[in-house]
C-alpha cells in the first residue's frame, strides 16, 4: 500500500492536539524524568570517551526498558480504540518483553559484528592491509545494512501496541507493512531526525552559554547543568512523542485499519 506522510502528519498534529496533556503526562513518566536520572547517574568523562561500567550500565538497561514502555504506551493512545492512559501503560508493560525481545534481536548481532569489523579495521594498515581494508568495506556495508533495517523496522513499537504476538511476529509484522515504502519512510526518518538533532543541539549550545552566564556553568550535579537537562529533555520528549504518533498513524494507513483523514482518538484519563 502506497503511504501518504502528509495525512500521517496531518492526523498526528490532530491527535496532539486533542490528547496533549494526556501524552504530556505518559512523555513526563518516560521520557524526561528517566533523562534526568541518567544524567544524575552516569560518571563525568572526556569528550568521545565513554564512562567507565559501574551502577550506571544498571540503570541506562532500566531507563531503555521504561522508554520502550513508553513508546508503545503513546503508539496506543494515537489509535482507535480509544483507551485511557492507564490502559495504554498498561498494554505497554503487556508488550515490552516481545518489544524488548524483537528490540535485541536484531540490534545485538549488528552491535557485535560492528564492534569485531571496527577491532580488525582499527589495525596498523602498514602490518595488516588486506585485513583493515576488508573489515573497512565490510563495516560500511553493514552501516547501510542497519540503515535499511532501522527503516524497516520503524513500525515496531506501533505493532507493539496494537497487535499480539511474539518478537518475530512483530519483525515480520513490520517488515511486512514496511514493503514497497522504503524511500518514503526513509526520507521522512531522515528528514524527522535532521530537524530534531539541529533543534535540540540549537536549544542545548543556547541554554549552555545561558547557564554559564547566569548560573555559572553546566557540569554534573550543578544546578545550570540540571536547568539545561531538563529543558532539553521536555525538548526531545515533545519530539519523541511527536514521531510515534506519526509512527501510529503511519501503520494505521499500511495497516488498512482506518482511512486516512479518519477521526483522531480521545483517550480519556
Amino acid at each position: 500500500m502506497k503511504l501518504s506522510l502528509s495525512s500521517a502528519w496531518n492526523e498526528a498534529k490532530a491527535v496532539i492536539a486533542s490528547e496533549s496533556r494526556l501524552l504530556a503526562s505518559v512523555a513526563l513518566a518516560f521520557f524526561v524524568l528517566p533523562g534526568i536520572v541518567l544524567w544524575a547517574t552516569v560518571p563525568e568523562t572526556a569528550p568521545d570517551e565513554l564512562p567507565p561500567p559501574g551502577p550506571w550500565v544498571a540503570v541506562l538497561i532500566a531507563i531503555l526498558l521504561v522508554s520502550l514502555v513508553g513508546q508503545v504506551a503513546i503508539a496506543r493512545m494515537a489509535m482507535p480504540p480509544h483507551i485511557s492512559v492507564g490502559e495504554a501503560v498498561q498494554r505497554g508493560l503487556r508488550r515490552l518483553l516481545p518489544f524488548f525481545l524483537a528490540f535485541l534481536l536484531w540490534v545485538v548481532p549488528m552491535v557485535i559484528i560492528g564492534a569485531i569489523l571496527y577491532s580488525f579495521a582499527a589495525l596498523n594498515p602498514a602490518s595488516s592491509p588486506g585485513i583493515a581494508l576488508a573489515a573497512l568495506i565490510l563495516l560500511c556495508a553493514l552501516t547501510v545494512l542497519a540503515l535499511f533495517m532501522v527503516v524497516r523496522l520503524i513500525l515496531a513499537a506501533a505493532v507493539a501496541a496494537a497487535e499480539e504476538g511474539n518478537a518475530i511476529d512483530i519483525l515480520k509484522r513490520s517488515f511486512e507493512l514496511t514493503r514497497g515504502n522504503w524511500w518514503r519512510l526513509f526520507a521522512f526518518i531522515f528528514l524527522y531526525g535532521l530537524s530534531a538533532a539541529v533543534l535540540l543541539k540549537a536549544i542545548e549550545w543556547v541554554l549552555g552559554i545561558l547557564a554559564n552566564v547566569v548560573l555559572g556553568g553546566v557540569g554534573p550535579m550543578t544546578i545550570g547543568g540540571l536547568v539545561v537537562t531538563i529543558i532539553v529533555e521536555l525538548v526531545s520528549a515533545a519530539v519523541s512523542v511527536t514521531f510515534f504518533v506519526i509512527v501510529a498513524r503511519l501503520y494505521l494507513q499500511l495497516a488498512g485499519r482506518e482511512p486516512a483523514g479518519a477521526g483522531v482518538p480521545r483517550s480519556g484519563t
